[in-house]
């Protein structure tokens, strides 16, 4: 897990001195999990959850806030700043940073849109059937969420027909029973095999 995670580390910066790698998938794919769990065998990578730079009103119109907020910095060698967005109260808040670390995780539905692709290192995708995640998505928030999820499925599927992430994909992630498998993406880099892990969170990268 440390060699794959260094193997990670030494892939050219994508974005000024920054590794971008992109978590994308079907809400309730997993994605989070997996970010969070990769994150720690990087040695607490910071992670951007798209869902702070979404809203209500445009849950996919955040390419803006985040090239403006998140890339530029990155690219002139700074500390990000970012405004989350407050699913409760309905508004953004204050400024939240986000390091110029060697590796940044940014995992959401859309990570691999084509207007971030560019400045991607690796763009991974969680390999679970749209109605199988939307499914678990809906049973994790409830049925008070209810509303909410059917139109964002309308969304999701409009977005993905639009622009879609898994085509451009690195590598493709598989959750199993215990840990997951990591198999070559469509791109068919940077892995020519596929690696699976038990009990230690994510695989080997390549």
């Amino acid at each position: 897990m440390r060699q794959s995670a260094a193997r990670l580390r030494r892939l050219p910066p994508s974005c000024g001195p920054v590794r971008l790698v992109g978590v994308d998938g079907h809400a309730g794919s997993g994605k989070s999990t997996f970010a969070g769990r990769l994150a720690e065998v990087l040695g607490g990578a910071p992670v951007l959850h798209l869902d702070d730079l979404a809203s209500h009103d445009e849950p996919f119109a955040w390419t803006g806030r985040l090239l403006s907020q998140v890339i530029e910095p990155f690219g002139r060698g700074e500390s990000a700043h970012y405004a989350p967005y407050d699913w409760h109260a309905r508004r953004f808040g204050p400024p939240r940073p986000l390091p110029a670390a060697p590796v940044v995780l940014i995992e959401g539905v859309g990570a691999g849109r084509r207007a971030l692709r560019p400045y991607l290192a690796c763009l991974l995708w969680l390999e679970t059937p749209r109605e199988d995640a939307w499914a678990r998505g809906r049973s994790r928030d409830g049925e008070e969420q209810r509303d909410f999820w059917d139109g964002w499925v309308r969304a999701e599927v409009q977005h993905f027909a639009e622009d879609p992430s898994r085509p451009y994909a690195d590598l493709l992630v598989r959750q199993l029973a215990e840990g997951y498998e990591v198999l070559p993406g469509p791109v068919g880099h940077p892995a020519p095999r596929h690696d699976v892990t038990h009990r230690e969170g994510p695989p080997a990268m390549w």
